[in-house]
């Protein structure tokens, strides 16, 4: 009965110690073998079974892939001291386990002293950067024929020329000068970004105000600049229709002229083929213009007595 309880305790005593003993590395992950505190050995970096000392080394593991960072926002004056709002991000990766372990021991640590690292580096570049740098890409430009049509419209204080960095050049000189402080801390900084760049809110306040007002400016001149080419388009109409009715109406002289002197041919020749005739109906148009109290002295020998005459006569 001893015999089997025992083979028992024993098989069960192996398993626990070859459980111990044991340990495996996932394909994400690298590790460190830790004994009474002080890390043992070269980091292990391929996945698969590995083996320990039981009860005595124990596993330190650390992730192998990129990690985020993303820092706090801060509040930074620009070379030409516009207060700023930045907001940055990284990625990095733990390049030595051991040098990690020993100078940061965990991810939390290291987020810790990023913090400080990247944060500091930021606030250098940005407060020795104009603001047009960082919110412009170098490849960043103005068409000069588009601007000189646009007059008026770009403000006259800002700098249009290509920039000197732009932003991902700023970007580099961050990555550049927070590398310089990562091996001592076993980490890689793969690359540093700016997420977002804005005024604080009293002066974003202030550069709505001025731009509400430039805007205004804008479109009251282009009110102005509009009505004075409505005014002008008028003027010139009227003109034209002046231009068009003295035309018209000299045509039309032209034509009542034509026609007058058309008819007076036509009646000469009409007349001038009986000249008693014409003058009896001249005579008698004249009768017909006469009031009923009207008094003419008229000479005995008169045309228009004798046509009168007889007509009372008859």
């Amino acid at each position: 009965m001893k015999s089997p309880i025992i083979l028992g305790a024993i098989a069960l005593l192996g398993l626990i110690v070859l459980r111990d003993a044991t340990f495996v590395i996932d394909q994400a992950e690298q590790a460190i073998l830790v004994q009474f505190g002080e890390p043992i050995g070269e980091p292990i970096n391929e996945p698969g079974l590995h083996f320990k000392t039981p009860f005595i080394q124990e596993v330190r593991r650390f992730d192998k892939r990129l990690l985020a960072w993303d820092g706090d926002v801060s509040q930074i004056p620009t070379l030409g001291r516009e207060f700023v709002i930045v907001d940055t991000t990284a990625r990095w990766r733990i390049a030595d386990p051991l040098q990690f372990m020993r100078s940061v021991r965990d991810e939390s640590g290291a987020r810790t002293r990023l913090d400080d690292i990247i944060d500091s580096v930021a606030r250098d570049i940005v407060s020795g950067t104009n603001l047009e740098e960082i919110v412009r890409s170098r490849d960043w430009q103005v068409d000069s024929e588009t601007a000189e049509a646009e007059e008026g419209v770009v403000r006259g204080d800002v700098d249009l020329d290509k920039p000197k960095k732009g932003r991902e050049r700023l970007e580099q000189e961050m990555l550049a000068a927070a590398s310089r402080l990562m091996p001592e801390l076993g980490i890689e900084l793969v690359d540093v970004r700016i997420k977002r760049i804005n005024y604080i809110d009293s002066v974003r306040r202030q550069v709505e105000t001025r731009m509400i007002a430039e805007r205004q400016s804008i479109a009251e001149r282009f009110r102005s600049e509009g009505q004075g080419r409505s005014q002008e388009i008028l003027g010139d109409m009227e003109r034209q229709l002046r231009t068009i009715r003295s035309e018209a109406e000299r045509q039309a002289a032209e034509i009542r002229g034509r026609a007058d002197a058309e008819a007076t041919r036509i009646y000469g020749e009409a007349y001038g083929a009986d000249p008693e005739f014409y003058a009896f109906f001249r005579t008698l148009e004249s009768y017909r213009n006469l009031g009923d109290n009207s008094t003419l002295m008229l000479d005995s020998e008169s045309d228009f007595f004798r046509y009168l005459q007889s007509t009372r006569r008859r």
